[in-house]
Order: C-alpha cells, then sequence, then structure tokens
C-alpha cells in the first residue's frame, strides 16, 4: 500500500485568491522539507497530496516565482526544466517574448496543450496549479501576461488579448486539445475552434435557476447567459463535457465525498478547489459527442475518477438514446 501524506504550501496571491484556501493536488516528491519565497502579498494555502511528506512555507521575497520554485524542488532542479517544455526563467530584465515570435511550425504540430480561460479567476487558478503538478501543458488566458508569468513562471503561457479577435484567437488555439472554461463567457466570444479536441464547462445554470424571490429576477441575465454557454458548447460539434456544479464555496477540497444524482446542484453546494480537481480529471475522458452531469459534495467517495467519469458518461448516453 502505497504511503499519502499532505504537503501545505504558503504562497500569495494578491487580489486572485482567498486569504486562506486549501487545493488538492497530486504530485511525486521526496521526503524532505524546504523553505521557498514568493513575490505575492496575501496568504493562500495549497494543500497537495503526494506519496511522500514534504513541508513548504513562502513567506518572503525572492526573484524566482512559486511555480519554478516547487517544481525545481519536485523533480530535481532547475537542469529537469527542459522536461516540462520550460528550457529556462524569464530573463533577468523581466522582458517577455512576444507571441508572434513563436515557432509558427507549431501550428500544424502535435496538439497536446489544455487552454484554461479566465485565467486571471479564483478557479482558473486553481485549475492552472492543479495542470501543472499533473505535468501537463498549459496555455491560459489572462488579462495581465506579465502577472501570470511572475506567477506561474514559464511552465503556463500565458496570453493576453481580446478573444474576439481572430488573429489573437489562432495564436491562443496553436497546439491546444483540450479548452477548459471555469467560469462562462469565453465561447460566446469566440468563433472558430479548429483542431480542438475536447471543451470542459463549468457552469453555475442550475445555480442560477434555482435561485427564488429578487435572486432569481436580479440573475436573469446570468441565466441567459449561461444557457447560451452550454448551447454554444453543444452546438460546437466538438466533444465536451459539461459539468454542471452546485453552488460554489471557499471550503477546503478533498474533505467530503461527493453527489451526483439528477437535480443536486440546484439546492446543494460544491468546493471549488473540488471544482477544479473535477475539471482537471475530466480531460482525461473524451466523451464521442458530449456529455453533461450535476456535481455537488456530498457522501459519496471517489477512489478512481476516470472510472466515475466514464460511467456517468455512459449513463448520460444511454439516457439520451
Amino acid at each position: 500500500m502505497r504511503e499519502t501524506s499532505s504537503v501545505v504550501v504558503s504562497i500569495s496571491m494578491a487580489g486572485v485568491l482567498p486569504c486562506t484556501s486549501t487545493l488538492s493536488l497530486r504530485t511525486f516528491t521526496d521526503n524532505n522539507s524546504i523553505s521557498c519565497c514568493t513575490p505575492f502579498n496575501s496568504t493562500f494555502l495549497t494543500t497537495i497530496t503526494s506519496e511522500r511528506a514534504l513541508n513548504f512555507r513562502c513567506s518572503a521575497k525572492k526573484k524566482i516565482s512559486f511555480a519554478d520554485q516547487i517544481l525545481d524542488y519536485i523533480e530535481g532542479g532547475p537542469k529537469l526544466r527542459r522536461w516540462y517544455g520550460a528550457p529556462d526563467l524569464l530573463p533577468k530584465d523581466g522582458s517577455i517574448v512576444d507571441d508572434e515570435d513563436e515557432d509558427e511550425s507549431s501550428e500544424n504540430g502535435a496538439r497536446d496543450a489544455i487552454l484554461v480561460t479566465d485565467g486571471d479567476s479564483e478557479i482558473g487558478q486553481m485549475v492552472i496549479l492543479s495542470l501543472i503538478v499533473k505535468r501537463a501543458r498549459v496555455k491560459a488566458l489572462v488579462k495581465d501576461k506579465r502577472v501570470a508569468l511572475e506567477a506561474f513562471g514559464t511552465y503556463v503561457e500565458s496570453i493576453a488579448g481580446d478573444s474576439r479577435d481572430k488573429p489573437f484567437l489562432k495564436r491562443a488555439l496553436r497546439g491546444v486539445r483540450t479548452i477548459i472554461c471555469p467560469n462562462e463567457g469565453f465561447l460566446s466570444n469566440v468563433g472558430n475552434l479548429k483542431g480542438v479536441q475536447h471543451i470542459i464547462l463549468l457552469s453555475q445554470l442550475c445555480v442560477y435557476k434555482g435561485a427564488g424571490g429578487i435572486q432569481a429576477f436580479m440573475k436573469g441575465n446570468t441565466i441567459k447567459k449561461a444557457e447560451q454557454e452550454e448551447s454554444l458548447v453543444a452546438a460546437s460539434g466538438i466533444p465536451y463535457t459539461i459539468i454542471r456544479c452546485g453552488s460554489l464555496q471557499n471550503t477546503p477540497g478533498g474533505k467530503q465525498g461527493f453527489s451526483f444524482e439528477e437535480g443536486c446542484a440546484a439546492i446543494k453546494s460544491l468546493s471549488k478547489e473540488d471544482a477544479a480537481f473535477i475539471c482537471v480529471e475530466a480531460v482525461d475522458v473524451v466523451p464521442q459527442k458530449g456529455f453533461t452531469f450535476e456535481v455537488v459534495n456530498g457522501e459519496n467517495n471517489v477512489p478512481d475518477w476516470k472510472e466515475c467519469l466514464t460511467q456517468l458518461m455512459n449513463k448520460a448516453e444511454q439516457k439520451s438514446q
């Protein structure tokens, strides 16, 4: 039996993540501890489930970013950066390589990247951290490219621009296999998603529809926006997974079980960290056409997410026949 323990990482993120939060990730580490530092301003607690114990405490300031610190230590140091497709840190002068200088030949190359839309958002950051530790190639749409580079280093290809602009969208989608949308709004602003093989949408449509009284009136436009987003996903012709979650809460992830009963999302809640985790787990389960399921925190433990999602997908396909 494998030994499982936790890694507590205290990092700072100004105006992006809450002061206290716990994100469950999986990785492989050595049994050591290290004191590291981060250039941000408020504390964010991340718990990484691993095979051995490793404790991080980030408190002071240093030039190297959090993502570089944790991945350098976990994987043996800067000499293994190339394994991640990130050979070097940012230049000392802080200059940023222009997207136009990217190798154009990659447009027709292997599609192995995962694009996270709304990468500046709280849950978007949680999705990105989960993907980094899973060693995925990550691209992220952000408002401030420099802030994202400082946060995640060169392990994330940060892209800033207007997704409605066709040349920009083409660059953003270069090499992308899967798109994860942690919030609604991206798909209603874009056109052609040529080459994308899987879209994962985290939707709160059930929550919006379940609101009553004055809240239902105030959320009228939000409901229409969420409905439009789901309709665009279904009509895209691209295999899709729509995760209809319950009301998202700032509670620790990995502490509760789950429920997938129909109608549960309208009346129950889900940890934001669990929601981010499920989005990442859905990357490896690609439906032939598409499927939708509801999820909230509940009593059922999920030892194997790939098997669980496959069963939900098969159930949805049988129901649609």
